[in-house]
């Protein structure tokens, strides 16, 4: 059998209070500047972010933003790197 540990209110071992290091609440995460557009999507591609995004308990817009900032991200950076010489054909 395993030996239990016995729960008291006395600290364990040596502590040392530090001070608040964390930022408040707002700045944890940055607000971006919003851009509303109008944009038309396959009814496919707006299935699967709503299938996908219910699963993970997150609004289906709020996927579809993620993953443009997210891909847009990479291209900027691969831009800047100087690797995104090709063209997309877009």
């Amino acid at each position: 059998m395993k030996k239990r540990t016995r729960e008291t209110d006395e600290p364990i071992g040596r502590l040392a209070i530090i001070g608040d290091f964390l930022p408040p609440p707002e700045l944890l995460v940055p607000r971006e500047e919003g851009v509303k557009v109008t944009l038309q999507l396959s009814k496919r591609s707006v299935d699967f972010f709503k299938a996908h995004a219910g699963k993970a308990g997150v609004p289906y817009q709020k996927m579809i933003r993620t993953v443009l900032d997210l891909y847009s991200g990479q291209h900027a950076a691969a831009s800047r790197a100087g690797r995104g010489k090709r063209r997309s054909g877009f």
